[in-house]
């Protein structure tokens, strides 16, 4: 199976194949309304702003699996995304991204990009203590750990990279560029 083979749920319940990406570079984020990263849909709406023009789709998840922090309907994140950021990419229904009901996408995301630890940040030290009491062995798996995790897919569709929530977006803009 291939990127292309997998869809995801709509917010009005139909499916949107991932094939209606192909040849194009795809960012796919989990992302939460209530979450001290919340503040990251700006710079994501600057990546999608920046780049949509040259075949780049940012494709938004919302998750309410991290402390509950996507909490309302898919109307009303998808309201206060409008409202707050301005958000004009792509959209989903909020949705499980990791355990027995996860996304058969997110269940091939993690297998091709797994895991590779948090990285320095003010804040490392604080997530790890937070995704430990949530999963004692964190360290070891490939589930998604927090709100806004990122996963970059070339033109091919394969899956190239993993940003974690506090990845530097320099890098992330950068590993873009890359393969536009």
């Amino acid at each position: 199976m291939s990127f292309y083979d997998y869809s995801l749920p709509a917010k009005d319940g139909s499916q949107v194949s991932m094939k209606e990406y192909e040849g194009k570079v795809v960012l796919v984020v989990n992302t939460a309304t209530g979450c001290g990263f919340t503040p990251t849909y700006k710079e994501l709406e600057q990546l999608y702003e920046d780049y949509k023009d040259r075949g780049f789709v940012l494709i938004d998840v919302p998750c309410n699996q991290f402390k509950e922090q996507a909490p309302g309907t898919d109307e009303e994140i998808s309201q206060f995304c409008s409202l707050n950021y301005h958000i004009s990419f792509p959209q989903m229904k909020k949705s499980d991204v990791n355990g027995e009901n996860e996304l058969p996408l997110y269940t091939y995301l993690k297998s091709q990009q797994g895991f590779k630890g948090f990285g320095p940040h003010e804040l490392t030290d604080i997530l790890k203590g937070i995704v430990s009491e949530m999963d004692p062995d964190w360290e070891n798996n490939a589930n998604i750990k927090w709100n806004f995790t990122k996963f970059l897919v070339d033109r091919k569709g394969n899956v190239v990279a993993r940003f974690e929530p506090m990845a530097d977006f320099a890098d992330v803009r950068k590993a873009i560029e890359e393969l536009l």
